[in-house]
């Protein structure tokens, strides 16, 4: 039986309102040794923000990350996937929409998160990639 996206997602994501600043967010990614957090209005799923999306979109543009928040540079309404789904539509949906996360959801609710670093572990656990995504961060 084919592995399901349940089977190699990361439970429990970490969500933060869009009120949160930039600097919060980063201080959470730094700490959790991340590089995303879902944006959650309430409990219902409204976006992703990434590392990259806090440089290339806030810091690189000027905008001071003590006051700016999240609800400024958020990715809206991210492509999702359900959680019994199996990892090929996974990777399916990454290279049709040109994104290495995908937000695992029941409903609105983030369930998960799933990487495509996650899907080489998986896929081909004898990957560069898999290697570079299992290693230990190098803080």
């Amino acid at each position: 039986m084919a592995a399901t996206v349940r089977d190699v997602m990361t439970s429990n994501p970490i969500c933060l309102e869009p009120g949160t600043t930039l600097m919060e967010a980063a201080r959470t990614m730094a700490e959790r040794d991340i590089g995303d957090v879902l944006v959650v209005d309430g409990a219902d799923l409204v976006g992703i923000v990434t590392d990259r999306d806090i440089v290339v979109r806030a810091v690189a543009a000027g905008l001071d990350p003590r006051s700016t928040r999240l609800a400024e540079i958020v990715t809206r309404d991210p492509v999702t996937i359900e959680p019994d789904q199996p990892v090929t539509r996974a990777a399916e949906l990454m290279r049709e929409n040109a994104t290495r996360r995908l937000p695992v959801v029941e409903g609105d609710r983030p369930a998960g998160i799933v990487s495509l670093g996650d899907l080489a572990k998986e896929r081909d656990p004898g990957s560069v990639l898999a290697d570079i995504s299992s290693a230990p961060a190098n803080n």
